[in-house]
């Protein structure tokens, strides 16, 4: 099992039409029990989505994945991350 966490708004506007926050949380959801996974979808907030994610990545022990198209955020984590996964890719998957 492994730790996922989702860039939401940068998945979400991936592929078009754009999947509702609301939607993109149920989907990834529903995903992540099927494939025995726990997934956290990050939205932006007091820090921004990718500072949360670098943050957890940095401090996280275990199998972690993290799915965003952003190039900056995909360097800042690919030491801590077992897998980065593309959004569109992602979200072609939890459809």
């Amino acid at each position: 099992m492994a730790l996922v966490l989702v860039d939401a708004e940068n998945v979400r506007r991936s592929l078009w039409p754009n999947l509702s926050g609301d939607e993109l949380v149920e989907r990834a959801g529903i995903w992540a029990e099927r494939e025995g996974h726990e997934v956290r979808v990050v939205f932006e907030g007091k820090r921004s989505a990718d500072e949360q994610i670098a943050a957890v990545a940095a401090a996280h022990d275990g199998p972690l994945w993290v799915v965003t198209s952003d190039r900056e955020l995909r360097r800042r984590v690919e030491r801590y991350a077992e897998q980065v996964i593309g959004g569109g890719g992602f979200v072609r998957l939890i459809r």
